[in-house]
């Protein structure tokens, strides 16, 4: 390239390097600038040629400079940089600059750098006209802030770069990629993203409705959130399920119009699938659980049949196996996790009365019982209804129960519930004379296994049991209160 012809003419200084910042070619306004000789810097590296400490604002200023015209092909500009020279009797002169570096390339690579290169020192040295232009003051003020944003810029791209969820852009109504971090290229199985359509770089997410959706969100300006959404990414040989959670958030511009989806999420197929396993057990558990129930209520008719002729020991074991059954049924529905202890208690009492449920008023904060204490309790409550029927409130049409519930801080890991059984408006009540089987399973079975108890007081205006026992430590702010009678007035009984 014949750099004389196109600029030795030019009264502006210029200078050519290459690659490795050795200078190939001056015009004659750059030596006289420089106060150097054509022989004396021909052929030398820049910083040889003109010596600049390492790690002084001077030296790093201008390599960064020509470092990035090098790596990303652009050109670039430094507003003002002190960069003092020698004078041709060998002494240090204090110069500022202002200069432009553009790339000179062949065939699509950067091969030489063009400096142009403009002292600027007397306009420097000019406080009078810096004090009423500011030139320079805001020249190194646009110099700062712009190493501040490029640092700034350099950082964020890093942290979307590295973020541990997916994370990609799509601009305009064919949702064309703009940015997509290193954890989405990897979901996708794709590197060649930018620039292109969803619907062209993953052409099968369009049968899925994935497309749709992105126009649902652009034309509706509301996101869209998906929650272990089920998707097929990879070419048809290679297609892959995957489970997602995720949210498609319209980008919008300065005048409020929805231009772009942002996508963002986290890959769940792994917790999706472990879930699905552990239901598929869970339902193979209590397949054979109702079989055994089945089995032990067959082979208890048959004992029955002889020992038993007017069949009451028989009904009330299968009532005392349904409630069990019941209990069983409600850890079914919570997947054998914790239980509320409202709905625990909803259930063994709609087993054991019927109808009469709606006789019941209960009071108390949100409580979650472990399967083990569920059932317990659920046994122990059949048993105080089939009392409340046969001697007590749900033996006549007028009687109530009320049940209220309390809990309170044992330690760091349990604290005590306490639950009150209280009956009223039921025919007089008296002390028995001897403790039946259902009795001693009140007082001495369910609830002692889980250290607790549960005392029995047989007031004349009806039964009260209070029941306190260990649970774990989780939270109960949240009140329930399911009265279908005037627990106000109930509670004045």
């Amino acid at each position: 390239m014949d750099f004389k012809a196109l600029f030795s003419l030019s009264p502006n200084p210029y200078v050519v390097l290459d690659t490795d910042l050795r200078i190939v070619w001056m015009n004659d306004a750059y030596l006289r600038v420089t106060m150097s000789s054509r022989d004396a810097i021909m052929g030398r590296k820049m910083f040889d040629a003109f010596p600049s400490e390492p790690g002084t604002e001077s030296h790093d200023l201008l390599l960064d400079s020509l470092m990035h015209v090098i790596e990303s092909g652009e050109a670039d500009e430094i507003a003002l940089i002190r960069y003092d020279i020698a004078a041709p009797d060998g002494t240090m002169t204090q110069r500022y600059w202002s200069a432009t570096h553009s790339p000179i390339c062949e065939d699509g690579k950067t091969r030489y750098i063009l400096q142009h290169t403009v002292d600027v020192t007397e306009l420097h040295g000019l406080r009078r006209m810096r004090d009423q232009m500011g030139l320079v003051k805001r020249a190194g003020a646009i110099q700062a802030r712009n190493t501040d944003l490029e640092a700034q810029t350099e950082r964020l791209r890093r942290l979307f770069e590295q973020a541990p969820g997916f994370i990609a852009v799509a601009e305009g109504p064919r949702h064309e990629f703009q940015m997509a971090n290193i954890a989405y290229r990897r979901l996708v199985g794709r590197d060649d993203l930018i620039g292109k359509p969803v619907a062209e770089a993953l052409p099968e997410v369009v049968d899925q409705g994935f497309v749709d959706l992105l126009d649902e969100v652009l034309a509706s300006g509301t996101p869209y959130f998906g929650s272990g959404e089920e998707v097929f990414l990879g070419a048809d040989d290679k297609r892959e399920q995957l489970f997602l959670d995720f949210i498609f958030q319209p980008i919008f511009d300065e005048q409020g119009t929805a231009s772009g989806v942002f996508i963002q999420g986290h890959d769940v197929t792994e917790g999706v699938r472990a879930q699905k396993r552990q239901e598929l057990l869970i339902h193979e558990l209590n397949h054979r659980v109702k079989n055994t129930l089945a089995v032990v209520q067959g082979l208890a008719s048959q004992s029955f049949r002889k020992i038993d002729p007017d069949g009451e020991a028989r009904r009330i074991f299968a009532q005392r196996l349904h409630a069990l059954a019941a209990a069983h049924d409600l850890l079914t529905r919570e997947n054998w996790q914790a239980a509320k202890l409202s709905e625990t208690l909803e259930t063994a009492i709609s087993a054991a009365t019927g109808g009469d449920a709606e006789r019941f008023v209960m009071n108390g904060p949100l409580v979650t019982l472990t399967p083990q204490i569920g059932v317990a309790l659920a046994m122990t409550v059949h048993e105080l209804c089939t009392n409340a029927i046969k001697y007590g409130a749900l033996a006549n049409d007028e009687g109530r129960v009320l049940l209220d519930w309390t809990v309170q801080p044992q330690d760091d890991e349990t604290q005590r519930l306490t639950i009150s059984w209280r009956e009223t408006g039921g025919p007089p009540v008296t002390s028995p004379e001897r403790r039946g089987f259902g009795t001693r399973l009140i007082e001495q079975g369910f609830v002692t296994q889980h250290d607790g108890k549960a005392v029995l007081d047989y007031r004349p205006d009806g039964l009260v049991c209070d029941i306190d026992l260990a649970i774990p430590m989780a939270p109960t702010t949240t009140v329930f209160d399911k009265s279908p009678a005037d627990a106000e007035t109930l509670a004045k009984a």
